[in-house]
């Protein structure tokens, strides 16, 4: 009968402790658990185990102290973090000093189960990456998240540290792309040198070319210097093209062959260039689409689509909004040298509800202007722009959420003594309805309204029906 294999467990909480044994001994594993850093190391003069979960954060001997041990002594067994906590530069840390993989508290056991597993199956701990804690500090940004959707892409940027791979960057406007390509960049072998960028939908068609390859002197009319261009910039570098489904389909050709040869000419120029360059590129079109139509090459898509990354749209990490806009109030509350704005109940409930066509760029505009223009600390929804409501979903977007949005811009516009003019439309729509559904039958129509049929005659009469 084949040994189980043996899982350790270092975590200073006793109920994780409890919970992860239970699940892991079903799971069929052979399971010891340890409440600190310290006790690990004592048994590994005992024994040794196929796999260490170790919280981030205990007293004492932490995860990051066990990991360091592991990796100088026992780098042959695979090292998964647990936290609660997601910062970037943390995990990527972690990452860095030869951890397999993390865990972000709370967690689900079948998840756990199953990280193990792969890591059990690994002939080596592979050197990577990971992310951990709320807050991810940039040079031109910040990126903030705690949904599960942001630990998958936390953990995605991680991964890619010691690589110099393609990535494709998918995602609506306003998901940051563009910081996650800063973040790619920062954490990458080529960070000592510029990340270089350019926005395809930013630079007219007949400049584009120049702009990314360059031109000699004299190459046309007004050329009298040469130009060095985007992709001769970021020679071993890191070269960021935004928005490249808006790219001509010509521009598209001449890229191809940068990427398959890594070579170009400039323009006007007889001699090839030659470059090492790692592209990151980011779109919020379909390219799949644009490839169907004719509009994208298909054999161009292949090179860049090597690592796709795939951003969340704002309302599929929700519970990250009060996050987001904490951050955005204390930011521009700084600069005006105010105080901090906060949502009220309403208000927060409310932004939970919201689509967020334009997602965090979006959120990040509006706690700028609630900044700047409202009054009191705690934002009401009276503070918020007339328009925000409608932007609800159309199945959650009820008659209670319609009639919330006719008032408040009733009141935005001095208007008062609502109920006298509410009251009316509201019984003469039911009325209406009723009618309509009993094909003029008072008498059903009154019943279905819960009144009585004289009521209905008299309501009727004033509303001139």
């Amino acid at each position: 009968m084949p040994k189980l294999k043996k899982v350790w467990i270092a975590d200073d909480d006793e109920s994780i402790r409890f919970v992860l044994k239970k699940g892991l001994i079903d799971a069929g594993f052979n399971v010891s658990v340890f409440e600190d850093g310290n006790e690990v190391v004592n048994q590994l003069d005992i024994e040794k185990p196929h796999v260490l979960l170790t919280d981030l954060k205990m007293p004492g001997r932490d995860g990051m102290d066990l990991l360091d041990t592991f990796k100088s002594e026992h780098s042959n067994i695979p090292v998964i973090m647990m936290t609660a906590h997601s910062d970037l530069e943390t995990t990527v840390d972690a990452f860095e000093n030869g951890a397999w993989d993390y865990i972000a508290k709370p967690f689900d056991i079948n998840d756990a189960i199953s990280k193990i597993s792969k890591a059990l199956e690994q002939k080596k701990i592979r050197s990577k990456k990971v992310i951990s804690d709320e807050e991810i500090h940039l040079e031109k940004g910040r990126i903030i998240g705690k949904s599960p959707a942001m630990q998958d892409l936390f953990n995605s940027i991680g991964k890619l540290s010691h690589s110099s791979s393609t990535v494709l960057l998918v995602g609506e406007s306003g998901t940051g792309k563009e910081l996650v390509a800063q973040a790619i960049y920062e954490h990458s072998d080529r960070a000592e040198k510029k990340l270089i960028s350019l926005n395809m939908a930013d630079i007219p068609i007949e400049l584009l070319e120049s702009e990314l390859f360059g031109y000699e002197k004299g190459a046309f009319a007004g050329a009298d210097h040469k130009k060095i261009g985007r992709f001769e910039q970021a020679h071993n570098a890191t070269l960021f093209l935004d928005e490249i489904g808006d790219m001509p389909y010509e521009t598209q050709t001449r890229i191809l062959r940068v990427l398959s040869s890594g070579e170009f000419y400039r323009i006007g120029g007889s001699d090839p260039v030659k470059v090492d360059v790692r592209i990151i590129a980011a779109t919020n079109q379909n390219l799949n689409d644009k490839v169907s139509s004719g509009a994208f090459r298909e054999d161009l898509f292949h090179r860049l689509n090597v690592i796709r990354i795939a951003l969340p749209a704002l309302r599929e990490r929700k519970e990250d909004i009060p996050l987001l806009t904490n951050y955005f109030f204390e930011k521009f509350s700084e600069e005006i040298g105010s105080e901090s704005k906060i949502l009220s109940s309403e208000v927060e409930e409310l932004f939970s509800k919201l689509i967020w066509p334009g997602n965090v760029l979006q959120l990040q505009n509006l706690c700028h202007s609630l900044t700047v223009l409202s009054s009191g600390q705690e934002i009401q929804t009276s503070d918020l722009p007339n328009d925000l409501m409608l932007q609800k979903r159309g199945p959650e977007m009820n008659w209670n959420d319609l009639l919330e949005i006719w008032a408040a811009e009733k009141l935005s516009k001095g208007d008062d003594h609502l109920l006298n003019s509410t009251i009316p439309i509201f019984e003469r729509t039911m009325i209406k309805v009723a009618m309509k559904a009993t094909k003029g039958k008072k008498s059903e129509a009154a019943n279905l309204l819960g009144w009585g049929r004289n009521t209905l005659a008299r309501k009727m009469n004033e509303l001139d029906l």
